[in-house]
């Protein structure tokens, strides 16, 4: 029968019937997480000391950069356990907390992302009024309510979740507590947490997507009214950067949360979700540094060096 409220701890299965295979991966996670940790914290430490780069963009990308760090550290350090070793094991309480953080920066991200694609909305189609409309208390105005529905979704999502009734062998298919992979260790009905799941990915996830491809939209009507290739490049360097993060983080998240219940999409879902929580925080911080000469610049300055005659 299965336990419903006993508060005993899970099996992370995660990549453990390819332990070849872990290896690998070990050393991968370490080095993408120690890749993390410095790219973020770089671009923290710019964003916070240069003043060149107190504007709204930065002032976004640090949210994103500092939200990328909590991410990796919710996961990332379980998950080096587990893969090094034979015990796969997490507590109910460490199971609760991962869940419950990781819901909620996943949700804050998919909002602060939306909220970076109206920055380069304006940037590009409204220049001359740039400064007016995203003014500072805008800004934090925006970022807040990103953090809050982050916030939000995980209270809802989380207590209904950890409320199923799990079956006995207490194994999670995954290298890590998220909704899918609990709703499939219940031997219970879920159907409410099916339709829970359905509805916020709908407004978390479909809807913020959309909202990024309508502002991208805009922007590629505007410039294709200019009839300049100055203009095109402009606006390339203005949004290239994002709109690379924003295809790398939604084409992982659709894969994990958004794909068909079957065997092959389960396994193929732990990868991308391997991705989605490893390798997208590692990725961003070096696609807005090695695309953006404000960055270098802001970088040679830390150094003492003279900034501004730094072109690569």
């Amino acid at each position: 029968m299965v336990n419903q409220s006993s508060p005993v701890g899970f099996l992370l299965l995660g990549f453990s019937e390819h332990p070849q295979l872990e290896k690998v991966l070990f050393v991968i996670v370490l080095c993408s997480y120690l890749l993390t940790l410095l790219g973020n914290t770089l671009i923290l430490l710019l964003s916070t000391l240069d003043p060149r780069l107190h504007s709204p963009m930065y002032f976004f990308l640090s949210n994103l950069s500092f939200l990328d760090l909590c991410f990796t550290t919710t996961c990332v350090p379980q998950m080096l356990f587990n893969l090094w070793g034979p015990a796969k094991t997490i507590s109910f309480l460490g199971c609760s907390v991962q869940l419950f953080i990781f819901l909620s920066l996943g949700t804050t991200e998919c909002i602060l992302l939306t909220v970076m694609s109206f920055d380069r909305y304006v940037a590009v189609c409204q220049p001359l009024h740039y400064a007016t409309v995203i003014h500072p208390r805008l800004c934090w105005k925006l970022a807040a309510v990103a953090w809050m529905m982050g916030l939000l979704q995980s209270i809802v999502q989380t207590p209904p979740t950890l409320k199923l009734p799990f079956c006995p062998h207490r194994q999670i298919d995954d290298f890590l507590c998220e909704v899918p992979s609990l709703i499939r260790l219940s031997c219970g009905d879920t159907t409410f947490n099916e339709i829970q799941l359905a509805v916020s990915s709908v407004i978390l996830v479909v809807v913020p997507l959309s909202l990024i491809l309508v502002s991208y939209g805009a922007i590629a009507r505007a410039v294709m009214r200019i009839n300049s290739t100055e203009a095109w490049k402009k606006a390339l360097r203005t949004c290239s950067s994002h709109l690379i993060v924003v295809t790398l983080f939604y084409s992982s998240v659709i894969a994990v949360y958004l794909q068909p219940k079957n065997p092959y999409a389960q396994e193929r879902g732990k990868f991308f979700g391997l991705f989605y929580a490893v390798g997208t925080p590692t990725l961003n911080p070096l696609i807005y540094t090695l695309r953006n000469k404000e960055v270098k610049r802001a970088f040679w300055r830390l150094l003492g060096k003279d900034g501004d005659s730094k072109n690569t």
